[in-house]
């Protein structure tokens, strides 16, 4: 039996793919897969998504050079979440931060705290737009 078998894909054919640095342990950023992404992920040893705004499949990185190499692949006990650990190139947030998660609630929600540096503007990254 394939591990494919194991995983629940939602209603449009989706699993949640949590992204880890392996080296640190740091939630890097949450994105979705389908089968082909997946199967995509496997074979380069690279991270490929589904865009849900764009309906099409993207590999990370491939327009800023921010590339993830796949180190483990893991889903959890539901079989409906996977954990993909990588080795992050730059940032992996579009806003250029290292970690998508890089705002912190404050004071019972009334503020927010930027937690880390910004690596690179988007401009920088993928150009004025």
């Amino acid at each position: 039996m394939s591990f494919f078998d194991e995983l629940k894909f939602n209603a449009e054919g989706l699993i949640p793919a949590i992204v880890q640095e392996e080296s640190s342990g740091r939630v890097l950023m949450l994105a979705w897969m389908n089968r082909v992404a997946l199967e995509k992920t496997l074979e380069l040893g690279q991270t490929v998504f589904w865009s849900r705004s764009r309906r099409k499949l993207w590999i990370k990185g491939e327009t800023s050079g921010h590339v993830q190499t796949v180190k483990s692949v893991a889903f959890d006990c539901d079989g409906d979440t996977l954990l993909i650990e990588v080795e992050q190139a730059g940032a992996a947030c579009h806003e250029g931060y290292k970690s998508c998660f890089y705002r912190a609630v404050e004071d019972g929600g009334s503020r927010i705290r930027i937690t880390e540096p910004r690596l690179r503007t988007p401009d920088d990254i993928y150009g004025k737009q």
